[in-house]
């Protein structure tokens, strides 16, 4: 199934910016008191082109497959445990399950491609592409064409999926590793410095990690743009993600991007169409070692930092709350003038320019739409 890359529009609005600015310093409070919440306030409102900015209907999608490269001890955990966590979420009773429940989110597993077969159920999208990747040290783990086809079946979820936020997760043993890599080759990073202990491998577990992924590295010396490394390191998972990013950045979808593997989807789709990078909250700063590299790369400052390295789409679910704090703060909390509070002197701020229409504007387009696959 090919797929026709989108081109994301530049959602940049200063007028709307300055207005929402101007709503959130006229708010009684001192200007700024509410540190990063405020920021995050304006960039929901311009990701959703309102300055009442209301999150409806949200939805976290976990996307699941194996990796061939699991056959070479990459992770302290067999393959098995993608199948058997899948499982777990649809039960209910995996930490996303709990969160999702918890906060009113949507929850879909999408089989990308887990060496599995699933009894079909609620919740149980399946769009695999196989049983798990190739091997990235024979020869590429997936095809184009098959890269293009997870991708396109991560734009069709999206499109099917109600509400305007997108709340990203993942599950697949191996897939840190293909995250590493597609770090260090697309951000030009040492390896070593992009990869960690994932599911939590030892020390020198983490040595032999290493040198596994400097063999696919020197393997695919060739794949250096995007598309091209995406196919070469895997996986199905991260590819059906990239597609479900560039699908919600046109929708403008808030995009809430979990941790290290989730990150890896959209430094591709950002390299791909730039402006994907408007439509995210980056949820957290997840323990594991690139991650940190990975949201310096992209110039993210992430919401918070629990030390999560969990995956499944957890930190997103637990940064949700902070989104709906910050536009139940812009759309509810009273101004200065509503309120009948006086103000000092250090609160008087300029008035914005009036936005005639606040609803969603399209911007200039970035890019061309081009065919994968």
């Amino acid at each position: 199934m090919p797929f026709e890359i989108p081109a994301v529009a530049d959602i940049a609005q200063a007028e709307l910016a300055a207005r929402l600015k101007f709503l959130l310093d006229n708010k009684t409070k001192p200007v700024g008191s509410l540190g990063r919440i405020e920021a995050l306030a304006q960039r929901i409102g311009l990701i959703l082109g309102s300055e009442a900015p209301a999150l409806e209907s949200p939805q976290l999608v976990v996307f699941a497959a194996d990796h061939g490269l699991a056959a070479h001890g990459v992770s302290a955990y067999p393959s098995d445990v993608t199948w058997q966590m899948v499982e777990n979420f649809l039960a209910g009773g995996a930490a996303v399950s709990v969160l999702a429940r918890q906060h009113g989110i949507g929850l879909t597993v999408a089989d990308c491609g887990v060496r599995h077969e699933f009894a079909p159920r609620h919740g149980l999208v399946v769009c695999k592409q196989g049983q798990g990747t190739a091997d990235p040290l024979e020869g590429p783990a997936m095809t184009a064409a098959q890269c293009g086809a997870a991708m396109a079946e991560g734009a069709a979820l999206v499109r099917r999926l109600p509400g305007n936020a997108l709340l990203l997760g993942e599950m697949g043993i191996g897939n840190t590793s293909s995250a590493s890599m597609l770090l260090a080759r697309l951000a030009g990073l040492a390896v070593a410095d992009c990869t960690g202990a994932g599911t939590g491998l030892d020390a020198d577990a983490v040595q032999r990690k290493i040198a596994v992924l400097r063999q696919v590295l020197a393997r695919h010396p060739e794949a250096r743009q995007p598309l091209d490394a995406l196919a070469a390191f895997g996986g199905f998972e991260i590819a059906t993600m990239v597609g479900a990013v560039l699908a919600a950045a046109v929708d403008r979808r808030v995009i809430v991007v979990d941790g290290f593997i989730a990150s890896s989807a959209v430094l591709v789709a950002s390299q791909l169409q730039p402006h994907v990078l408007q439509r995210c909250v980056f949820a957290h700063r997840s323990g594991e070692r690139g991650h940190a590299l990975m949201l310096a790369h992209l110039r993210a400052e992430p919401l918070l930092e629990l030390g999560l390295r969990l995956g499944e789409g957890s930190g997103a679910a637990l940064a949700w709350p902070l989104l709906v704090s910050a536009c139940a703060l812009l759309r509810e909390m009273a101004s200065f003038e509503a309120a009948g509070v006086s103000r000092g002197e250090e609160s008087a701020v300029q008035p914005a320019p009036v936005v005639a229409h606040a609803g969603v504007q399209a911007g200039a387009s970035t890019g061309s739409a081009r065919t994968v696959g």
